[in-house]
């Protein structure tokens, strides 16, 4: 783990990062995370058209705010906002401009390292962490400037790569020691505590967020992750172009079959028009990490933090009783 980490991680009361869902992840999600205690985190391209980002970052600056002008005792976390960082993303300069302008605390960046994305962001203070598949990818992106990483191991939701999370953070913890955080099938408290006893400093949690009350996704999803388990997940490039995990349900829904998928194409991914095939991969095409098998029912925000919380000190109580 890091030995210091950024000031904007103190008011962390669990080690968790809510990962950006796109589609999915809106301010009233990211607002209960942060009141709860971890980081909320939305892709800027959910906020459609453009215009509304502005809206997005007002609403939820002034509600923190509000709220810890309430708790002075207990404030929020930070919140973060994802840019993906492809070619196909026409949005980019704008949401990032959007982005400085109010200060965003932390900035998750993905699908691709720039240095002047990076510049843009520590200009006002604000902390990069990118996502990774595997170390190479990892030392790119630091030599780029990010401050942190997110190593996206074998069964994260969505986008994800194939490595073991013990190999993973085993090969980064070798040479980097900024922030790090672990994405990969962690959906109960004691995987939070095992991803810090990996060497993270977070873990990173996206599927189990999916069923909450807060957040934007069919009810049918939400009730899908719950009746679901790590059988029920696929792995393709079918859908976006690049490799990604998938509940078989909604793939058979849509007339396919999740056990002869051919291959996708990366030229088919277009976040920046919102309204092609990566759009549709999304909204009918659900995203999933195998971790679902621990979620059990659709509940609140703080309700599923709180069942985190309690998790995470009962695992950490058993190792401490049996050393």
């Amino acid at each position: 783990m890091s030995d210091t980490l950024p000031p904007v991680f103190d008011r962390l009361r669990l080690p968790v990062i809510g990962a950006p869902l796109f589609i999915i992840s809106n301010p009233r999600l990211v607002i209960e995370q942060c009141k709860a205690g971890v980081v909320g985190s939305f892709p800027a391209l959910n906020a459609r058209p453009a215009s509304l980002l502005r809206d997005w970052l007002a609403e939820i600056t002034e509600e923190l705010a509000a709220y810890d002008a309430k708790h002075p005792e207990r404030p929020s976390a930070p919140f973060a906002v994802n840019q993906i960082v492809h070619r196909s993303n026409t949005r980019l300069e704008e949401d990032l401009a959007t982005c400085v302008e109010f200060r965003v605390p932390i900035m998750i960046t993905s699908l691709g390292a720039r240095q002047d994305v990076n510049e843009a962001a520590h200009s006002v203070g604000s902390v990069v962490l990118h996502d990774v598949i595997d170390d190479r990818f990892a030392r790119k992106a630091v030599s780029k400037g990010a401050d942190g990483l997110i190593a996206v191991a074998a069964g994260a939701g969505g986008h994800a790569g194939v490595r073991s999370p013990f190999a993973l953070v085993q090969e980064i913890r070798q040479w980097f020691d900024g922030p790090l955080a672990l994405s990969g099938s962690i959906a109960t408290g004691a995987g939070v505590l095992a991803a810090r006893a990996m060497g993270a400093d977070f873990a990173y949690l996206g599927s189990a967020f999916i069923a909450t009350d807060e957040a934007a996704a069919k009810d049918e999803y939400k009730q899908a992750i719950v009746d679901g388990s790590s059988a029920d997940i696929v792995y393709s490039d079918l859908f976006t172009g690049v490799h990604g995990n998938y509940l078989a349900p909604s793939i058979r829904a849509a007339g396919l079959d999740p056990a002869n998928l051919p291959a996708g194409d990366v030229t088919t991914m277009d976040f920046g028009s919102g309204g092609t095939s990566d759009a549709k991969a999304w909204k009918d095409i659900w995203g999933s990490g195998q971790g679902i098998g621990a979620v059990d029912a659709v509940v609140p925000v703080r309700d599923l933090v709180a069942r985190l919380s309690d998790e995470y000190a009962a695992a950490r109580d058993r190792l401490a009783l049996s050393a």
